[in-house]
C-alpha cells in the first residue's frame, strides 16, 4: 500500500482559466529561441556559429567544466543568431526551423542491458540530461554523479497547473521506460509522487518506483516539499529530480533513439479566450506568438508568463516558452485598475478569483514574524534562513535547510509577503553563493 502524506500548510490560489482537457493541433513557430540561464549550473560555451544547419539532437552549446554535457536544438534548421550582452555574455542562440524537423538517429537501445554509466552519458550527449536537475543547489546534475534517489512529481499543484494525468494518457510505454532508466541510475529508489484520487495507469501501475500519496493544498507538489517529507537531504548527499514530460522525453529517447522534446504545454489565464484554453504540443524555444495572437483579451495590458503565476518568467508577446516550462499564463497587466483604497479594500470572493500583476502595496525593509510558516509545509524555518541568506552566513544557511530547497518553494511565501521582497530572487542568490563555495 502506498505511503500518504498530509500537507496542512499551503494555499492553493484558485484562478479563472483553467485549461481544458483538449489537445489542439501544432502551432508552427518561426523560431525558436534558447536561452543558457535557464539551466542553472551550467557554464555555456557556443558549438555552432550563425550560418550552421542544425538537426534536432544537434548540440549547440555544451558545458565548460563537464564538456560530456551539452544542450541541443530542440529543431532542425538554420542558426540565425548568437546573441550576446554585456562582457559578451550569452544570452540566446536563435534557430529558425526548416519545417521538416528531422532528427539525428542515437540508435534505439534496451535500457535493461545497459549499464548506469552508459545511459547517463547518453542522455548526457543528447541533451537530456540538462533538463534533470538536482538537490542541493537545484541545478543542472553533473553526470558523473550516482543520486542517493530520484524523485518524480507526478502532478503540479501550482495555479492553473496541468493536470499531468491528462499529459500521459496514450504515452505510458515511453513514461515507464523512462522510470526505468532512472531506477538504473540512482542508488536508491525513485520515488513518484502523486494524488489520493490519481486513476491513471501510468502513475497509479508504475514499476520501479516508490509510490508515495500526497493530499492537500500547494506547494504538496513542489519536489523540493516530496524530498522533505520522503527522505530529506542530508550534507554532503545529492539527489536528483525530473519533471514527468522529461521521463517521457528520456522514455522516447530509448524507445525510438531520438531527441523528442515536445511537450504538451497549457495555455492558461483568465485573459485567454475560454474556446482556447486547451493544451497544445510544443517544443522549448517555441515563440508564443501564433499562439496568443487573436486568442486573449484586446486593448488591456497583459502579462505574459512562461509557466505559473507564482514561479514563471515574465515574456514578452512574441516571447518564448522557456526550457523546464509546460505552460503559459495570460493575466491582466492591471496597470488601468484604481481601486478605492488600493490594496486594502475588501474583495469580494468567488470559486474562482481573476488576479492581475499588481504588487497591491509597497515594498517595506521588513520581515513579519510568523507570515511565511502558514504556507510554508517544510521542517524548515523560512525566516531565519532568509536572513541568513541576506547575512550571507554559510553556516547558518547549511544549519537551516538551505541544501533542501529552491527558489520555486519561496513562492507562495512571496505571494503572502506584506512587505513585498523578492523571495525567490534571494534563495537563488544564497544557492549560488553557495554553489560557488562548495565546487
Amino acid at each position: 500500500m502506498a505511503q500518504v502524506i498530509k500537507i496542512k500548510k499551503g494555499l492553493d490560489i484558485n484562478l479563472n482559466g483553467k485549461p481544458q482537457e483538449i489537445t489542439k493541433q501544432t502551432v508552427s513557430s518561426q523560431f525558436y529561441t534558447l536561452f543558457p540561464d535557464d539551466y542553472t549550473g551550467f557554464v555555456p560555451k557556443v558549438d555552432v556559429k550563425q550560418g550552421d544547419v542544425v538537426l534536432a539532437g544537434t548540440p549547440v552549446l555544451y558545458d565548460k567544466n563537464r564538456p560530456e554535457l551539452k544542450v541541443v536544438s530542440p529543431v532542425s534548421g538554420e542558426i540565425t543568431a548568437v546573441n550576446r550582452g554585456e562582457k559578451r555574455k550569452l544570452e540566446s542562440i536563435v534557430i529558425q526551423p526548416d519545417g521538416k524537423n528531422n532528427h539525428i538517429d542515437f540508435g534505439k537501445k534496451e535500457v535493461k542491458s545497459l549499464s548506469p554509466e552508459t545511459i547517463k552519458l547518453a542522455l548526457a550527449d543528447a541533451g537530456i540530461l540538462a533538463l534533470v536537475k538536482q538537490r542541493p543547489y537545484d541545478v543542472v546534475v553533473d553526470p558523473k554523479d550516482t543520486p542517493r534517489d530520484i524523485f518524480v512529481p507526478g502532478f503540479f499543484s501550482a495555479p492553473l497547473a496541468p493536470n499531468v494525468e491528462y499529459i500521459l494518457q496514450g504515452q505510458e510505454e515511453d513514461f515507464q521506460t523512462g522510470l526505468d532508466a532512472l531506477s538504473k541510475i540512482t542508488s536508491g529508489n525513485v520515488y513518484l509522487g502523486i494524488r489520493p484520487d490519481c486513476k491513471t495507469p501510468a502513475l497509479k501501475e508504475a514499476k520501479n518506483v516508490r509510490i508515495v500519496t500526497f493530499e492537500g493544498p500547494h506547494p504538496a507538489g513542489n519536489v523540493s516539499v516530496q524530498i522533505n517529507h520522503i527522505q530529506p537531504i542530508n550534507k554532503g548527499e545529492i539527489v536528483w529530480t525530473v519533471h514527468p514530460q522529461d521521463v517521457l522525453i528520456i522514455g522516447r529517447f530509448f524507445n525510438k533513439g531520438i531527441v523528442d522534446m515536445t511537450r504538451l504545454t497549457a495555455l492558461t489565464g483568465s485573459e485567454v479566450n475560454e474556446s482556447e484554453r486547451a493544451y497544445y504540443p510544443m517544443l522549448p524555444g517555441a515563440s508564443i506568438e501564433k499562439l496568443v495572437k487573436g486568442n486573449v483579451t484586446q486593448h488591456i495590458d497583459l502579462r505574459y508568463i512562461s509557466g505559473n503565476v507564482l514561479s514563471g518568467t515574465r515574456i514578452a508577446f512574441d516571447g518564448s516558452l522557456h526550457a523546464y516550462d509546460n505552460q503559459i499564463t495570460v493575466i491582466p497587466e492591471g496597470d488601468e485598475t484604481h481601486d478605492f483604497l488600493g490594496w486594502i479594500m475588501p474583495h469580494k470572493k468567488s470559486k474562482e478569483q481573476v488576479l492581475d500583476a499588481r504588487l497591491k502595496g509597497g515594498r517595506r525593509a521588513m520581515i513579519l514574524a510568523n507570515e511565511w510558516d502558514k504556507v510554508f509545509p517544510m521542517d524548515i524555518l523560512p525566516e531565519f534562513l532568509i536572513r541568513a541568506i541576506l547575512s550571507k552566513d554559510i553556516d547558518k544557511m547549511e544549519n537551516l535547510g538551505i541544501y533542501e530547497v529552491a527558489p520555486e518553494d519561496f513562492a507562495l511565501c512571496e505571494f503572502v509577503d506584506t512587505s513585498k521582497m523578492e523571495l525567490q530572487k534571494i534563495v537563488r542568490e544564497g544557492l549560488d553563493l553557495l554553489y560557488k563555495e562548495m565546487i
